[in-house]
């Protein structure tokens, strides 16, 4: 079975729905940043730059990386203050495996690395909150963003005007 609380370096493990067979990582030691700003690319989550990712995941508290047959299908990270809050951000999976069950198990890793904290909060692409609701997660009534682009934040559905 799949498992998702156990903290590990690597580990393989059968996806539910695929019958493949995928590798887990809890670390970026190692990681091909290009090969990351490839998968977010395709996701599609954006252009991301290689080395602002190196940036962004090097300062987050969790992260897991899941290859299959050596190649990078899925990401994700949390930013942690290790008590109170924990923000799960950037998570991304294959287009090929989109629908598979591996960006539930993501999210589930990754909200199990972060269980300890007070609350867990994400923001979701516009058109997704459904799949973050069957995972737990509730709407916020308070939140607020400030964005360094806020009309293509308005653009993308990411915030409204008001």
């Amino acid at each position: 079975t799949l498992s998702i609380i156990t903290r590990m370096e690597h580990q393989l493990t059968p996806s539910l729905q695929t019958g493949m067979t995928f590798e887990w990582r809890d670390t970026q030691e190692g990681i091909e940043w290009d090969e990351l700003t490839a998968l977010y690319h395709a996701a599609p989550l954006g252009n991301k730059k290689a080395t602002e990712l190196q940036t962004v995941f090097s300062a987050s508290l969790f992260k897991c990386f899941v290859y299959h047959a050596g190649e990078l299908v899925g990401a994700g990270r949390v930013l942690a203050d290790g008590v109170d809050t924990a923000y799960l951000c950037d998570v991304a999976v294959h287009p090929n495996l989109q629908g598979t069950g591996l960006g539930k198990a993501l999210v589930a890793r990754l909200v199990a690395l972060s269980r300890h904290h007070k609350k867990i909060i994400l923001y979701a692409v516009p058109g997704k909150e459904a799949f973050y609701r069957k995972l737990g997660f509730k709407r916020m009534n308070t939140a607020m963003a400030i964005f360094s682009n806020p009309a293509q934040a308005l653009e993308r559905g990411y915030i409204s005007e008001g």
